[in-house]
């Protein structure tokens, strides 16, 4: 019974992406609607730790503006709704082989030859008592691992400025979507940065982002063929051998 009631909710989530996946038979994922990444219900306020407050210092009689990169404005982003762009570089590879061996085995045996002459009267005739218990068992495991991997992804991304934190690091998010050949291609930028380590351009690279988090995936054939079915992801969670 407590089975099927973990069954249940997974079976009900999968007829969800099955009907979705059965709506675009025939045609390509339909691109999400640009909205607003705090009207997400997701979305919640970040918050950091902060220094304590500073009186400001007193104003320089001067035309030019501390971090400034243009005479007359700074162009990078600085507030909330500001955009700003992110350069996203990661090469990542990883080896990893791993080998057990594992054997074990052991015999045990047990007899009563004397117990005050009387074994003949408590054992049949034909009773061993110098053998009345023997075991013995063997146990072997060999097992062996290998975990080769690399990905690379180089892309840009805008994002935009969601928060301005009262130290003055900026929270930005930022969302892609490309469908090219009836599949979607979905990158989602999501972190703190310093306003120093913004480029003049208004770049910044993705390992400046304080919590960073990065995805890339997609939706599509492709992407569905290469998923196990439903029935073999319940199963594999469900299944305790």
């Amino acid at each position: 019974m407590r089975a099927l009631a973990l069954l249940l909710p997974a079976l009900l989530l999968a007829g969800c992406g099955t009907l979705e996946r059965l709506s675009r038979v025939g045609g390509a994922p339909a691109l999400s609607a640009v909205q607003d990444p705090t009207a997400d219900p997701a979305w919640r306020p970040v918050a950091m730790p902060m220094p304590a407050a500073q009186d400001p210092p007193a104003p320089a009689n001067s035309l030019w503006r501390p971090g400034s990169r243009t005479f007359l404005r700074d162009q990078r982003a600085a507030q909330v709704g500001d955009l700003i762009t992110v350069l996203v570089s990661i090469q990542d590879e990883a080896q990893l082989q791993n080998r057990t061996q594992r054997a074990r085995s052991g015999s045990d045996s047990m007899g009563i030859p004397q117990v005050f002459g009387l074994q003949t009267r408590w054992f049949p005739p034909p009773a061993n008592v110098e053998r009345l218990v023997q075991a013995s068992g063997q146990q072997e495991t060999d097992g062996n691992g290998t975990v080769r991997r690399t990905e690379t992804v180089a892309l840009r991304l805008a994002a935009t400025v969601t928060q301005v934190l009262p130290n003055g690091n900026l929270v930005v998010s930022g969302k892609q979507e490309v469908r090219v050949s009836g599949e979607l291609r979905e990158l989602a930028v999501q972190g703190v940065i310093r306003p120093q380590d913004i480029a003049s351009d208004n770049t910044i690279r993705h390992d400046r982002l304080a919590e960073a988090r990065i995805a890339y995936g997609g939706r599509g054939t492709l992407s569905d063929l290469q998923q196990p079915r439903l029935g073999s992801q319940v199963l594999d969670i469900l299944l305790p051998f």
